[in-house]
């Protein structure tokens, strides 16, 4: 039974499509006010848990309760972000406009915006450094700047719980430390958060980790599990050193080629 104080808690959960199962014998607790990094190469299964998780995929076996109820029954609590935002394609858009998207959870798609949600917005272009962008067209922007619009989107929410897939991907050392800070303060808030990392510093500094191949290679303390043995054994990796401080690059196989186990 999920306790009060846990984000989601999944118990021999199998995850995956109708004719095909990514990933089986997924046990793990979040508890509020914690993270949980997810680190693996493309076709690992990070997304297809993530999706399960906000209940676009249905689990396949198993238990998984997400804030207390079954996937996809708690949609104003949570916060989605993929890694294909639909909301690119849809002319003229601004930064505002995306931003204030992350509103919609909490009002529908023709509520109407009072002065909370208009200073949600507001602060959270700023958390992300985007208040001087907030007029212009999303497509003017270059990928980071767009990828931090869809993070202040995520911030605007006010989620109780944060799936977010590849959140850093196209941000520059300074967008990763703004994005990095964001998530701290959201934690100490008490939110919680889910996020499909190739950052494997991040992934190192979550309260929680979980190594994907197709199966769940390791799971605990970011600290304890990751290791450059453990990331070889599962993915392969190189240490990069640079300067003083060495770092750990994981190795991407083929798109979408699964890897073997």
């Amino acid at each position: 039974m999920l306790l009060i104080s846990d984000a989601i808690k999944a118990e021999d959960l199998e995850i995956g499509y109708p004719n095909e199962a990514v990933v089986s014998k997924i046990s793990f607790t979040l508890p509020k006010g914690h993270m949980l990094a997810l680190v693996g190469v493309n076709g690992s299964g990070k997304s297809t848990l993530l999706k399960t998780l906000v209940g676009l995929l249905k689990p396949l076996h198993g238990k998984l309760v997400v804030l207390g109820l079954d996937p996809g029954k708690s949609p104003r609590q949570i916060a989605y972000l993929s890694q294909f935002h639909q909301s690119s394609f849809i002319l003229p858009l601004r930064v505002m406009d995306v931003v204030r998207m992350g509103r919609f959870a909490k009002h529908g798609l023709l509520g109407r915006m009072n002065d909370e949600d208009e200073v949600l917005v507001i602060q959270s272009m700023h958390r992300m450094g985007i208040s001087d962008l907030a007029g212009k067209p999303l497509s003017s922007l270059s990928g980071g700047q767009q990828q931090r619009a869809y993070l202040a989107q995520a911030l605007a929410s006010r989620a109780d719980l944060l799936i977010l897939d590849e959140p850093s991907a196209g941000l520059d050392a300074g967008g990763r430390e703004i994005y990095q800070q964001a998530i701290k303060e959201e934690l100490e808030r008490g939110a919680s958060g889910v996020v499909a990392t190739h950052d494997i510093q991040e992934a190192m500094a979550s309260d929680q980790a979980m190594l994907l191949a197709r199966k769940v290679s390791a799971v605990g303390r970011g600290e304890d599990i990751i290791t450059p043995q453990a990331l070889l054994e599962t993915f392969g990796i190189v240490i990069a050193i640079k300067g003083d401080h060495p770092g750990i690059t994981v190795i991407e196989g083929e798109h979408g080629k699964d890897m073997e186990n």
